[in-house]
């Protein structure tokens, strides 16, 4: 039974039908996209399920399958019929090009020479344009264009434009860099352009010179204006320092008249419209009449230096050289200058307007000094009159000195300063005014308060000592402090004066101390001491005591005591006339303290000896009841 089984399986399993059928069910059409594909596309045919369709499903899938090839026939017909045309087409162009290699091949053979020759001139030609553009460009640096030269060498009216410049410029760096083709294998085209170019600069030089002398001429006015094309010209004239000398020289020359002219006609003629007047209308007064002119002279000389600077702006001329110009430019107006100065300082005797153009002119050196050079010819010629003004000052001063020493005034009976002292002294108030309010420098203020103090004073004393020759001593005394006090109470208001102000003291010192020993002796003689004193003096040389001596008893030395203790009530009472007549207080005061002083001393002295055994005075609390230091106290 099982074998008929096993039997009945593998029967089952070799029938190619049961194969099929188990090979459809075992079909997963889910994945099978060609099967779906299949069955969709069967369904667009397939409209019924029945035994007719399916016996004919077989034809009917051969007649599409048919229906397709020939509509695919079709279509490729019609391809097939284009690609043929196209291939014809093709077929005539391969001909065509065939021929058209065949010819060219022929033309190559026939026109390789002629190729080979053009390919040669179009090396040639690229060779020829590389020298033609290294031409142009050596042209372009070493040679001049046709408007250059037409500038370089100026229109017909001889005017000249910055565009000169310019080429000029052009021109010199040509030349220079000639000189790098001197050292190259082009010396003959370097030689021959730095010749042109030499040439053409010479030409160019010599037309800026002829024009910057003609624009230098005609600079006259008394405000030139300078053109900046004209300090160009200077600037480029520098490379021919000849040319730029005499350009110079005609500037100077030119600025020179025109400075002169200007002084002269501000002399005579003033400013615009008489405004400011003529400065010969204030020749009657020294001072206005050589200060215009010098006030005048610094405002030229300064304008002339900016005038000068501006023109040398570009330039760059040594200091030397400017200095140099500017002196000659105002060395015009130093002759008629000096003429006139002189004429005022010659004519004028009063010592202090002398001194007061001394100062005015030592100003004006010290100022003008700032603008032109120590040795320029107008800063000599105002160092000339004004050592002319100084030596007329001072022998203005000598000659006041001489008249004073000539003719010596008597001392008045009040022992006062004479007249010639007064007018002395308001003569050196004045002069030393005026020197302070100068504004010279100090060191020169200095070294002339020493020679006007030697001028003045020293003749002074000299003439107060011939007044007093003929006075006693005390009177002499008194005049000399008097006179000594007024000239120290003019000094002592300025400067410088320090020194001078010690000797007169010293003077006055030795003065008064003969006035404190007249005063002192003038009091011992009139109380009666003068005796007493001159013994204790000499009581070294005496052999006999005080007391014995003739008028040095007890009763004549008491009653001197009692004279002198009336004079301690009362010490104005014994005073010199002449110390009354002293002009300084504190000079009376100084000689009252020091006659004090003197008397205490001889009081102090005549005290020891009276109260001294060694004289053998008797009951001295009654001869001198009282002591030295009493007494300083009652005096002071």
């Amino acid at each position: 039974m099982a074998d008929k089984e096993q039997g009945d399986v593998s029967s089952q399993q070799n029938n190619p039908l049961s194969r099929k059928l188990n090979k459809i069910l075992e079909t997963r059409l889910d994945n099978d996209k060609d099967m779906l594909e299949a069955l969709k596309a069967l369904s667009g045919f397939f409209s019924a399920n029945n035994l007719r369709s399916r016996r004919n499903l077989r034809s009917d899938i051969e007649k599409k399958s048919l229906a397709i090839n020939e509509e695919f026939l079709s279509a490729f017909q019609a391809v097939k019929e284009q690609l043929d045309s196209v291939y014809g087409d093709v077929q005539a162009m391969n001909d065509c090009c065939s021929d058209m290699t065949n010819r060219l091949k022929a033309a190559k053979a026939q026109t390789h020479h002629l190729m080979s020759q053009t390919t040669k001139l179009h090396a040639e030609s690229q060779t020829l344009q590389m020298k033609e553009q290294v031409a142009n460009a050596f042209l372009e640096k070493f040679q001049l264009k046709s408007d250059e030269i037409k500038t370089l060498r100026g229109p017909r009216d001889g005017k000249l434009h910055e565009d000169f410049f310019k080429v000029l410029a052009r021109v010199k760096q040509i030349h220079s860099d000639c000189k790098v083709l001197l050292r190259t294998n082009q010396q003959t085209a370097g030689l021959e352009i730095m010749e042109a170019m030499a040439l053409q600069m010479e030409s160019a030089y010599e037309r800026l010179y002829r024009w910057t002398q003609n624009e230098c001429r005609i600079l006259t006015s008394d405000s030139p204006d300078i053109s900046p094309v004209l300090c160009q010209a200077l600037e480029a004239s520098q490379d021919r320092p000849v040319l730029f000398k005499y350009s110079l020289d005609e500037y100077g020359t030119a600025r020179r008249s025109a400075v002169v002219r200007g002084f002269i006609d501000a002399l005579t003629r003033g400013g615009p419209g008489g405004t400011p007047r003529p400065i010969e209308l204030h020749s009657h007064d020294p001072l206005r009449y050589s200060g215009d002119m010098l006030a005048w002279v610094h405002q030229a000389t300064a304008s002339e230096k900016e005038y000068l600077q501006t023109l040398l702006r570009l330039c760059e001329a040594s200091n030397a050289s400017f200095e140099e110009l500017l002196g000659h430019i105002t060395e015009g107006i130093c002759r008629p200058f000096k003429v006139r100065v002189e004429q005022v300082l010659v004519s004028e005797q009063e010592a202090v307007t002398l001194y007061k153009l001394d100062n005015l002119l030592k100003f004006y050196h010290h100022t003008i000094g700032q603008i032109v050079s120590s040795d320029s010819a107008i800063l000599t010629t105002i160092a000339e009159v004004q050592d002319l003004s100084h030596r007329m000052f001072f022998n203005s001063l000598s000659c006041h000195a001489n008249r004073l020493l000539d003719k010596v005034d008597l001392p008045p009976a009040d022992l006062g300063p004479t007249s010639s002292l007064t007018q002395t002294l308001q003569l050196l108030r004045d002069v030393l005014a005026c020197h302070d309010a100068s504004v010279v420098p100090v060191d020169d203020k200095k070294q002339d308060y020493k020679q006007i103090l030697s001028c003045v004073i020293d003749p002074l004393l000299q003439m107060c000592s011939m007044s007093a020759s003929r006075l006693n001593t005390v009177d002499m005394a008194a005049y000399m402090i008097n006179c000594i006090y007024l000239i120290q109470s003019t000094l002592a208001l300025y400067q410088f004066t320090d020194t001078r102000l010690e000797m007169l003291q010293a003077q006055t010192d030795a003065h008064v101390d003969t006035l404190t020993s007249e005063q002192a002796a003038y009091v011992l003689n009139r109380v009666g001491l003068t005796l007493l004193y001159n013994g204790v003096q000499q009581q070294a040389e005496l052999q006999a005591p005080l007391s014995h001596l003739q008028g040095m008893d007890s009763i004549t030395v008491k009653s001197a005591m009692n004279k002198f203790d009336s004079y301690l009530a009362s010490p104005d009472s014994l005073t010199l006339p002449q110390c009354s007549l002293l002009l300084g207080t504190l000079v009376r005061e100084t000689l009252k303290r020091r006659s004090v002083e003197l008397i205490c001393q001889a009081y102090q002295q005549m005290y020891a000896a009276i109260t001294n055994p060694k004289h053998e005075y008797k009951d001295t609390q009654a001869i001198v009841p009282r002591t030295p230091e009493q007494v300083s106290k009652l005096l002071a």
